[in-house]
């Protein structure tokens, strides 16, 4: 086949569409909790998505990291096949008043730690807590500590007011409850009083935005043969005259 101009258009067409649809969906791959909005004093499952982002090294343990100053009281986590789970308490700072009682102790972390493996490059994982009763306040931000098998740590902490700031910082996810969340919030349905399903978690949402993307980049590139395709046979025909 010869390179010609127009195969070398046709090339660069097809490189750049998928440049561009790949880097966006790159771009959005951090830990989300779903449902990301609950409503003050109910009890909720959680559920932490987790995307691997490293090319040579998996995922083997995971940190969520619980408030210390609106504190559930109930903390219990669902367990993962392949990962250990722990949760630890810690004595608050203050004492603090929930439902009528004081408050002195509550967990303020659950680790998972992979038994073996763990999140190999290109995967994701789950992993759903239960909580309540949901503090009365306007966002709960639940930051995540992410560590690789080479060492590397990512910490999941930047407020919603830090990534306004600042785009580029790791976004920890966040629960709203009296407020409203930002209009390009990351997370999954507003419901927090069921339990997590299939439906409900967003790997399927994930995957469908991948299939659009790859769909969308195969329709430019038959959209640039077929112009292509028809300048090359103008062109035929002009010469034959």
């Amino acid at each position: 086949m010869r390179n010609t101009p127009a195969s070398r258009v046709l090339v660069g067409l097809a490189a750049g569409a998928v440049i561009a649809l790949t880097a966006p969906l790159a771009a959005s791959a951090h830990v989300t909790a779903t449902p990301n909005q609950a409503e003050a004093g109910s009890w909720t499952y959680v559920t932490f998505r987790v995307p691997n982002e490293s090319a040579t090294a998996s995922t083997v343990k995971i940190q969520i990291h619980l408030p210390a100053d609106t504190p559930f009281t109930s903390v219990s986590y669902q367990p993962t096949a392949g990962w250990t789970g722990a949760a630890a308490k810690t004595t608050l700072p203050e004492p603090v008043k929930v439902e009528g009682n004081t408050i002195s102790e509550a967990t303020t972390e659950v680790t998972f730690t992979a038994d073996a493996g763990g999140i190999a490059p290109g995967q994701f994982q789950t992993f759903t807590l239960s909580l309540g009763p949901v503090p009365d306040t306007g966002h709960i931000v639940i930051p995540a500590t992410q560590t690789y098998s080479d060492g590397k740590v990512v910490e999941w902490s930047a407020t919603p007011d830090q990534v306004k700031k600042d785009d580029t910082l790791e976004p920890a996810p966040v629960v709203w409850v009296n407020d409203a969340p930002p209009a390009d919030h990351h997370g999954g349905a507003a419901s927090a009083t069921t339990a997590p399903t299939a439906s409900a978690e967003t790997p399927g949402d994930g995957q469908g935005g991948l299939a659009l993307g790859l769909s969308i980049a195969a329709l430019v590139v038959a959209a640039a043969g077929t112009l292509l395709g028809g300048f090359a046979l103008g062109r035929r025909k002009k010469d034959a005259a």
